[in-house]
């Protein structure tokens, strides 16, 4: 039996580090700070993996309410917790990448002026998460989704003096809200038509809703499924970065890297994929928001992934690989694998958090140097962030026997399997995720190429130094060459931690996560219309014959391509990647613009409400209001009282003559007034 008592020590422990970081920082001076938030997130974990290991011995799902915020008429919300295996295994994802990722901050975080600060932020955010991930009500879950949204915000722009991080975080802050306000349509819908904010009480009237019907447009009736769900995902495409709400995630790289791991490859990001298993009761209930969520997905998985082709800032071509694996996943939510892709989540996690830390490892070791141009030959001088950077490197490009190999393969496979029975739709998802092996394989080569083999570019000085992830670098302004070294232990242990899951939790976990009824109860899959998951179980024999077999397999030898392609590039013949960059000018213009939609946002959507702003305030407020209602008013007074000013003389033959007029005014209308 799960305690109560234990749920909420779950969630409150980071809550109260970060309060004592955060107002007391001062009094427990850096080692207090770091000793409470780290504490706080340790108890979180170690009672996280205990719920976990309660629920696989037998346990009963806990949903209860815990408290009532309002109880109005039919309606009514609580604060309540529903933790079944879907939840428990997200915990001890959230908690254990938390974990490493603060151990990792003592090292990395060193010299920062805003060191309990961050102590503080970061363990807020671990907080907020476990609020959005254990929550049994929309209202809840709401609260969390805002909340991580709030502090992801506040990490973004951490380093608030940079003009650059300020832009970002009010990028990625308005952004979302754009996936907000259709999050919030569809909890509205779930309320008027489930009549709810429990979830288990909407998911009971799946039936019901599945008949109803509304006109979203005159004459155009949508099934309500549809509607609540497109919403729901509107929100999770501004949460989980799909196209075309993804343009936050790459400039979110300008807070410090351990909110690179924690946020936005780990555990934030991943918000959007939870959200959308959880309701997989209503996705379920209809087809065109499963093809809807497919199309983003592949749309996203591939073509984020050709971004991170052209990119030279190593934390920005990790930032594009987690767009692309945040496109798989939700392309295993459209073919109703959600189990797939929570999976890929829980395996994404370890190893893209790994290389996110490794990224920052290297940026320690070359003085907060990021340009992999001005990298290469670190392998010798930094030994434990390459072998590390390496093993990231293969199960995210699904080594066999790796972690990354088995969920995505698995991808691929329910993607084939999706084709098979489906349309136009399903087709080009399943190309999608198949050509996105080759340039995930391409562009991850080609970090660890340019970052750590070739010869060693980094001996010049910095007089030209480029982008920076450190607001104090005092190498940053031409001090003399970079000496690379290997970074502290607290910035190595995370990583080699990150390491073990990342090459082992696939082989044992496949099994029962996928095809041993491990999600039973938490996700709902109709597999007479939605085949992808029992074709699968009715393929799978085991993990040593899957990943045998993936040698075999198609995906593996495209995912070899990318890697032959990058060898030959980077690493025999560095000299040809200029050359073939004048040749495909055009395209690799393309994606280095991003396919313009920056300039769609910023200068489109952004500069056209700038410029109607404008339009308002010039013509509205300055000519109407200003110019005619309070100044025109202002002027109207002035000049009626200079001249009532000048009737007013002080001469009494003045006023005697006005007098005379005014009687004879008078006696003018009296005469003509008819009788």
């Amino acid at each position: 039996m799960i305690s109560q008592t234990t749920l909420l020590i779950i969630a409150l422990a980071p809550l109260l580090g970060s309060v004592l970081a955060g107002l007391f920082g001062r009094q427990l001076g850096r080692v207090g700070s770091h000793t409470v938030t780290i504490a706080g997130v340790a108890l979180s974990c170690g009672l996280s993996m205990q719920v976990l290991w309660q629920l696989l011995h037998g346990a009963p799902t806990f949903n209860h309410n815990l408290y009532t915020v309002f109880d109005i008429a039919s309606y009514s919300a609580h604060v309540g917790f529903l933790v079944d295996h879907l939840t428990a295994m997200m915990m001890v994802v959230v908690t254990f990448v938390s974990l490493l990722v603060h151990v990792y901050t003592i090292g990395y975080m060193a010299e920062d002026e805003g060191y309990t600060r961050f102590f503080s932020y970061i363990s807020l955010f671990t907080f907020s998460m476990l609020m959005l991930v254990m929550s049994n009500n929309f209202m809840q879950l709401f609260f969390g989704w805002e909340a991580v949204g709030l502090v992801s915000y506040l990490l973004i722009g951490f380093w608030f003096t940079r003009p650059s991080a300020i832009f970002a975080n009010y990028k990625a802050f308005l952004v979302n809200r754009v996936g907000d306000f259709g999050f919030i349509l569809g909890i509205a819908g779930a309320l008027y038509w489930g009549g709810s904010l429990d979830y288990a009480q909407v998911f009971a009237q799946g039936p019901a809703l599945a008949q109803a019907h509304v006109e979203v447009f005159a004459g155009h009736p949508w099934a309500v499924p549809t509607l609540i769900c497109i919403c729901l995902f509107v929100g999770a495409m501004g949460k989980s970065a799909q196209v075309p709400l993804h343009v936050w995630l790459p400039d979110s790289m300008e807070g410090p890297t351990p909110i690179s791991a924690l946020i936005h490859a780990a555990t934030m990001v991943t918000a959007g994929i939870f959200m959308v298993a959880r309701m997989s009761p209503l996705f379920e209930l209809s087809r065109t928001a499963l093809n809807f969520v497919l199309f983003i997905g592949a749309t996203t998985a591939f073509f984020t992934g050709l971004i991170g082709m052209v990119q030279n800032d190593i934390k920005r071509v990790v930032a594009y690989s987690t767009l692309s694996q945040l496109g798989y996943m939700t392309v295993a939510l459209g073919c109703s694998a959600y189990s797939v892709a929570v999976y890929h989540l829980m395996t994404h996690a370890f190893f893209k958090a790994l290389l996110f830390l490794a990224a920052g490892s290297v940026i320690i070791g070359m003085h907060h140097e990021q340009d992999m141009r001005k990298m290469g030959g670190l392998r010798k001088y930094m030994p434990i962030t390459y072998l590390t950077s390496l093993v990231g490197t293969l199960a995210l490009v699904g080594t066999p026997f790796f972690s990354g190999f088995y969920s995505k393969d698995s991808i691929i496979d329910a993607a084939k399997v999706a084709a098979e029975h489906g349309g136009g739709i399903q087709h080009y998802a399943y190309w999608c995720v198949l050509l996105g092996v080759f340039v995930t394989s391409f562009y991850s080569f080609r970090l660890l190429y340019m970052t750590f083999h070739g010869e060693e570019r980094f001996r010049q000085t910095h007089a030209e130094h480029g982008h920076h992830d450190h607001a104090h670098d005092d190498h940053a302004h031409g001090h003399g060459p970079v000496e690379p070294h290997e970074s502290p232990w607290v910035v190595t242990l995370p990583l080699i931690l990150l390491a073990i899951p990342s090459i082992v939790v696939g082989w044992p976990t496949i099994g029962p996560m996928l095809f041993g009824g491990f999600f039973d109860g938490a996700i709902a899959v109709d597999a007479a219309h939605h085949p992808a998951m029992a074709t699968l179980a009715e393929e799978y024999h085991g993990p040593l014959a899957m990943a045998l077999h993936g040698f075999v397999s198609l995906p593996f030898w495209i995912a070899f391509a990318g890697f032959a392609l990058a060898t030959y590039i980077y690493l025999l013949h560095p000299a040809l990647a200029p050359k073939l960059k004048q040749t495909f000018a055009v395209p690799a213009r393309i994606l280095e613009e991003k396919y313009g939609f920056d300039r769609l946002w910023i200068d489109g959507f952004a500069g056209a409400g700038a410029r109607i702003g404008r339009l308002f305030y010039r013509a509205g407020d300055t000519a109407v209001i200003d110019g005619v209602l309070i100044d025109g008013t202002t002027r109207f007074i002035d000049g009626a009282a200079g001249v009532l000013r000048r009737l007013q003389s002080g001469y009494l033959y003045h006023y005697a003559f006005a007098m005379i007029l005014g009687l004879i005014a008078l006696l003018g209308v009296v005469l003509r007034w008819p009788a």
